[in-house]
C-alpha cells in the first residue's frame, strides 16, 4: 500500500529535526517504517532525492541532514571522572548521543528531568539556597526532613508540548545508541508517564510496559490550598505510594533468540531458575546515609537501582548508559553489580558531587529487594560459580 507523500514528508523531517545531524538512508527507513509501518528504502531514497537542495542536504554517500542545519558541533567534554567500570562525561547528553558510535549501548536506566526547567541554573540555584522556585520543599515530618520535589501539577500545555518533543528526540538519539532489543528504564510519575511513553514510541522505540517501584513519594493527599479547614476531608490528588518507570526497547533483529545470540540483550536476566524479573518492585525512600554521600534532589536508592541495573542485562555483558546521571547513583549501582556503565552530565556541581559518591555509594553493603547481594560477585564470578 502506498502511503501519502505527506506522511512520509512528516516522518523523515520530524527524525532529522529530532536527531540535529545527519543519518543514513537505512537508519531514516527505520525510523520512518517505525513510526508508519513498514515503508521501502527506494520510497524514502526517492522522496529524500526528490526534495534535495530544498529541504534535505546530502552529507556523503547515502547520508542526508536538513537543510540549513549545522552538523558541526563542540566535542563533548570529558571523561570527568573514571571509578571501577564506570566512565561520567561532562557534556549536554543529546550532543553526547548525537556523536557516541551506533549500536554502542546495551541498555538505558535514566531519570531525566520533566519540568524542563528545574534543572536550569536559576532554579538549581533556588532549590540549594532553598528558596523552592519550582521545586516544592516540604516541611520536616515526624522529624524526618522531607525531600524537594519539582511542582509538575504546574505545566502549562505548552509545557507538556516541550516535554513530548524532549522525548522523543531522545528517543531518536537513543534509538541510534543502541543496540537492537536494548532495555530503556525511564523513572516518571504518574502525571506525566503516558507522555513519556507515547514520545518515545513515536521516536521509534517500543513500549514494553511499567515498572512498579512501590514506594511512598509524599506527593499528593493534601487538602484544598487555603481551603483546608473548609474541606477538612478532602485531598485533591491520591497520595502517591508508586512510582512508575516507562520500560522501552528497541526492535529486536529477528527473534528474542537471534538478538540474544548476536547483542546480547532482548530480554530481562531472571532473579533465579524459577524466579522471574518481575515489574512490581518493593522499595523505601532513599536513606539518610545514602542521601549524606550524595545530597541529590531525585537520588534513588540503591537496592532498588542495583535490583533494575542487575537485570537490564539479561547476558550480564555489555554497557549501561545514564544519559541524565546526576550524582551517579546508577554508575555506582553498576559497579556493584559488576557492569560496564557510562553517565552523562551537564551540571558541573553534581559532577563533583559524583567524583565521591559513585565509589562511596557502590560501596555500600546493601541487599536488593529480592534478598540477593550484588557487591561480593560480579558477572565473571557469578558465571564461574553456575559452571
Amino acid at each position: 500500500m502506498s502511503l501519502p507523500p505527506g506522511l512520509i514528508r512528516d516522518a523523515v523531517t520530524s527524525y532529522l529535526a529530532s536527531l540535529a545531524g545527519e543519518a543514513t538512508l537505512a537508519e531514516i527507513t527505520a525510523a520512518v517504517s517505525a513510526r508508519l509501518g513498514e515503508v521501502s528504502p527506494s520510497s524514502v531514497r526517492s522522496y529524500l532525492n526528490l526534495n534535495v537542495p530544498e529541504t534535505f542536504l546530502r552529507a556523503g554517500r547515502g547520508r542526508y541532514r536538513l537543510a540549513g542545519t549545522d552538523t558541526a558541533k563542540p566535542t563533548p567534554r570529558g571523561p570527568a571522572l573514571a571509578e571501577g567500570q564506570a566512565v561520567l562525561y561532562h557534556a549536554d547528553c543529546f550532543d553526547w548521543l548525537a556523536q557516541c558510535p551506533p549500536a554502542s549501548i546495551h541498555a538505558v536506566i535514566t531519570d531525566p528531568p520533566y519540568g524542563l526547567i528545574e534543572y536550569s541554573a536559576l532554579e538549581q540555584s533556588k532549590l540549594r539556597a532553598g528558596r523552592g522556585g519550582v521545586w516544592r520543599i516540604p516541611p520536616a515530618f515526624d522529624g524526618h526532613k522531607r525531600a524537594p520535589l519539582p511542582r509538575f501539577t504546574t505545566l502549562s500545555a505548552a509545557d507538556r508540548l516541550r516535554l513530548h518533543a524532549f522525548f522523543l528526540r531522545l528517543a531518536v538519539l537513543l534509538g541510534r545508541a543502541v543496540v537492537p532489543g536494548a532495555n530503556i528504564m525511564v523513572a516518571s510519575n504518574p502525571l506525566l508517564s503516558h507522555i513519556v511513553a507515547s514520545a518515545m514510541a513515536e521516536g521509534g522505540l517500543e513500549v514494553r510496559g511499567t515498572l512498579i517501584r512501590l514506594t511512598m513519594t509524599m506527593r499528593g493527599g493534601d487538602r484544598p490550598k487555603n481551603a483546608h479547614t473548609e474541606f477538612e476531608d478532602v485531598s485533591v490528588m491520591p497520595r502517591s505510594m508508586w512510582e512508575p518507570w516507562v520500560l522501552l526497547r528497541r526492535p529486536l533483529e529477528g527473534r528474542v533468540q537471534d538478538n540474544l545470540r548476536r547483542w546480547k540483550t532482548g530480554g530481562f536476566l531472571r532473579l533465579g531458575a524459577d524466579r522471574p524479573f518481575g515489574d512490581v518492585i518493593r522499595s523505601g525512600p532513599t536513606s539518610r546515609a545514602e542521601r549524606l554521600i550524595a545530597p541529590h534532589p531525585s537520588l534513588k536508592p540503591q537496592n532498588f537501582l542495583r535490583h533494575i541495573v542487575r537485570a537490564a542485562l539479561p547476558r550480564q555483558e555489555g554497557v549501561i548508559l545514564d544519559p541524565f546521571a546526576g550524582s551517579g547513583s546508577t554508575l555506582a549501582a553498576a559497579n556493584a553489580v559488576g557492569y560496564q556503565s557510562i553517565g552523562v552530565e551537564l551540571d558541573e556541581a553534581y559532577l563533583r558531587l559524583a567524583r565521591t559518591a559513585v565509589r562511596a555509594l557502590g560501596a555500600l553493603p546493601l541487599v536488593d529487594p529480592a534478598g540477593a547481594q550484588f557487591q561480593d560477585a560480579g558477572p565473571v564470578q557469578r558465571r564461574r560459580a553456575r559452571a
